[in-house]
């Protein structure tokens, strides 16, 4: 009998389990798309609702925020503005995404991202309203599927609008 194949923890879910917050581990498939790698469109049967995207912006006030919304809709970047004290928040440019959060385009992930900078973090309300969402463990492809608001209380996370209509 060989050794069952065990997937290396990624920091996430060593963080996870320091604070003892139930996970799943879970992995989609990616492709590389120019010099980015992407998550495929087959997300293993998981409803795209269920998976969020991370998404990290510059506000004129507070510098750095996060936004967490679910990959099948689009961030209200003039929402995000209001709910974080900001006039205008926009997008960190993909060169800067790294020194900005530590991670790599597709694999920022709201936990790592507040454990090392304490950024403002925001998730949409819809996260609240199911049992568990997917996001990135802090690895192209890789995730964890956690309950959100055991999430948004690690990560001092508020729930908030943040969807464009």
């Amino acid at each position: 009998m060989g050794k069952k194949k065990k997937i290396k923890k990624t920091l996430v879910e060593q963080i996870l389990d320091k604070n003892s917050i139930p996970y799943e581990q879970a992995a989609f498939p990616t492709h590389q798309e120019g010099d980015v790698a992407q998550l495929n469109v087959d997300h293993n049967g998981i409803e795209e609702h269920l998976i969020y995207k991370t998404l990290v912006l510059a506000g004129n006030t507070t510098g750095p925020v996060v936004g967490v919304v679910p990959v099948d809709t689009h961030l209200d970047e003039k929402k995000m503005a209001k709910v974080s004290g900001n006039k205008k928040v926009n997008m960190v440019p993909l060169k800067d995404l790294l020194k900005t959060t530590g991670y790599e385009h597709g694999a920022n992930t709201p936990i790592g991202i507040y454990e090392k900078f304490k950024y403002p973090i925001y998730i949409d309300q819809s996260a609240r309203e199911i049992p568990f969402i997917y996001v990135s463990s802090g690895k192209i492809g890789r995730s964890v599927k956690v309950n959100a608001v055991d999430m948004a209380t690690l990560v001092h996370a508020k729930f908030e609008d943040l969807q464009q209509q």
